[in-house]
């Protein structure tokens, strides 16, 4: 940018530059608005793939007598929300299904209501 500020080159090259620059790089970045880039995401893909074929090899040569194991967590992502998050919604959740069915038994059978 410099040198296009000096008069050294003009806007057109600036431009040819500019679009010319790495889609991983800190300004494609910016633009995506992730942090991440190819690489990390394919890295986390990689990560999963592995785990669940792991798991499929684990169950698929376990003894009769065993339970299957389940399939890991995914590995986090931007725009995933973090544990903490997802485990605040999932208490929130509870609390509000826990709520409707205590207006559900109020009206259905008032005797049975919970006090407090």
């Amino acid at each position: 940018m410099r040198a296009f500020f000096q008069g050294r080159i003009t806007l057109r090259h600036l431009r040819v530059l500019v679009e010319g620059l790495p889609p991983g790089g800190a300004l494609g970045r910016a633009a995506s608005r992730s942090p991440w880039g190819t690489t990390e995401y394919l890295l986390a893909e990689l990560i999963d793939r592995i785990g669940r074929l792991e798991t499929d090899f684990r169950n698929a040569n376990r003894s009769e007598k065993t339970a299957a194991q389940p399939y890991p967590d995914p590995v986090w992502r931007p725009g995933d929300p973090t544990p903490k998050q997802k485990a605040k919604t999932e208490a929130k959740a509870a609390r509000e299904a826990r709520q409707g069915y205590q207006r559900i038994v109020a009206i259905a059978t008032p005797q049975h209501t919970e006090k407090g």
